[in-house]
């Protein structure tokens, strides 16, 4: 429920979502959400603290073992999600509009996102009742052996502020199309559009407890709802240190974990690529959304034959990416999403020149308008060494390093020259080429002469330090699900 405070100038007040009501935080504590392209605050969202915590904690874990949600069939429960789809393409221009001020993202960018987002519920709609158990020939007589799947029980789903409510359906679809029941906590820094799908969860009319929102920092929400018995399974998106810490408190209590955590993506173009199209998918791998995707194409190999040219056009398309108010038709890179990331961004930049790397393009002035938000313009660096932390670290902001290779056996050395391996890109028209480097390359998705193609119905997670488990395709909903065997004598 959004409300407006007269005492805080108009300014948006949202409320967390507890066992089907809208609720204020236990301790009456709330938080700003600051709009990344001004800085200024624009929206309040609860504190959540523990006792909200066991509160959703209860009504999910009484929603799945007593509620309606316990003893509704399959395709009861794809007619809902169904439903939330119907909603979520009705107020897809509202939840753009909320990312636009929460983590200022271009409107233009949001409206694909939202626009395709209904899809991804249908698809796990679709999914719902198509879970199918499986009769085994046993090695023993007059033995009838089959499998049943059924749902893990109550999911915290903990999800960041980069894609917040298309990352968090990524997690909830198939955790509700499993018949589980949810707890979700958004990144404090962008709860809005999660806040606002709670209204639709309510409209579409979903049982209370089987979807729950608790907004708050995560040592003082995420951490007990990790150590709580009711909880069956955490699901994390976010930085490695997040994952990491959050990996360590669920093995304490033996509790599953899927993480998808970053990336250095390498994306390798081979001489005889089609630049026409290598270079605006490399331009939009990295600067969409300002660099900070998990998937972002962050160290671009070009073999010796093409780089020269290959560099020349990307500098020159890069200077006409219109960077600027998110809210604006034209806008196509907007701020960096909060004043940390911004901070690291810039401290990562600084260091690379330290560190002998050339920058080419990113010095200039920001546009006027921009000079109050957390603006970062795109920004290439060339004479890359491998060693370097620009090489091999995370940056999450629009910042690409570049290295040439020439050969084959070079380009995935280099390529898997990293601790992660989210996804990867390779650019060729040598078909043969394009197949053996995707297996070559240590990587959970390998696009062949495409990049940062996301389909709901594809599975999406990482090699190494990226994380493990998978989200979207049916592998996502077998991530919900638990396997029981069932033997029968009837001899």
């Amino acid at each position: 429920m959004v409300r407006i405070s007269e005492g805080l100038k108009k300014m948006k007040l949202f409320s967390m979502y507890i066992d089907g009501a809208w609720r204020e935080p236990e301790g009456g504590e709330w938080l700003d959400s600051l709009d990344p392209a001004t800085g200024e605050a624009w929206a309040r969202i609860p504190r959540g603290r523990a006792a909200d915590a066991m509160r959703a904690a209860e009504a999910a874990h009484l929603a799945f073992t007593q509620g309606p949600w316990s003893r509704m069939r399959p395709t009861a429960r794809g007619a809902l999600l169904r439903k939330l789809a119907d909603l979520l393409a009705r107020d897809a221009h509202v939840l753009a509009e909320l990312d636009v001020r929460d983590n200022g993202k271009p409107i233009a960018e949001l409206r694909k996102q939202f626009g395709y987002l209904p899809e991804h519920w249908h698809y796990y709609a679709g999914l719902a009742d198509k879970v199918e158990s499986h009769v085994i020939p046993v090695d023993r007589p007059g033995v009838l052996n089959f499998t049943r799947f059924e749902p893990v029980g109550v999911v915290l789903a903990i999800t960041p502020w980069n894609s917040p409510l298309p990352i968090a359906s990524w997690k909830i679809a198939p955790a509700l199309a499993a018949g589980c029941t949810v707890i979700l906590k958004p990144s404090e820094h962008a709860s809005a559009s999660t806040l606002h799908f709670c209204s639709l969860v309510e409209e579409a009319g979903f049982p209370p407890g089987v979807v729950n929102v608790v907004t708050g920092y995560g040592a003082e929400v995420a951490a007990p709802l990790v150590e709580d018995p009711r909880v069956a399974k955490i699901t994390f998106t976010g930085g490695e240190a997040g994952g990491r810490a959050v990996y360590e408190l669920a093995a304490k209590h033996l509790k599953p974990v899927l993480l998808e955590l970053g990336g250095k993506s390498p994306v390798v173009v081979f001489d005889d690529a089609d630049l026409a199209k290598a270079v605006p998918a490399t331009l939009a791998g990295i600067y969409s959304s300002s660099g900070q995707s998990c998937v972002a194409g962050s160290r671009l190999l070009l073999q010796r034959g093409i780089h020269d040219e290959f560099m020349r056009r990307l500098l020159e398309a890069a200077q006409r990416i219109e960077v600027g108010a998110p809210q604006l038709d034209g806008t196509t890179m907007g701020p960096i999403s909060t004043r940390a990331q911004y901070d690291a961004v810039r401290r990562r930049i600084e260091e690379a020149r330290a560190d002998g790397a050339k920058q080419l393009l990113g010095t200039e002035a920001l546009p006027r308008g921009c000079e109050q938000g957390w603006y970062v313009p795109p920004t290439v660096f060339a004479d890359v060494e491998p060693d370097m932390r620009l090489w091999k670290e995370e940056v999450f902001g629009p910042v690409l390093a570049v290295i040439a290779f020439d050969s084959e056996e070079e380009a995935v050395r280099l390529a898997n020259d990293s601790e992660y391996g989210l996804a990867a890109g390779v650019w060729t028209q040598d078909i043969s080429r394009g197949l053996r480097m995707s297996e070559a390359i240590q990587a959970g998705t390998v696009w062949i002469n495409a990049y940062r193609g996301v389909s709901s119905m594809t599975p999406l997670g990482g090699y190494k330090k990226s994380g493990f488990g998978r989200e979207n395709g049916s592998e996502a909903m077998r991530e919900y699900l638990q396997v029981k065997s069932v033997w029968v004598e009837f001899q």
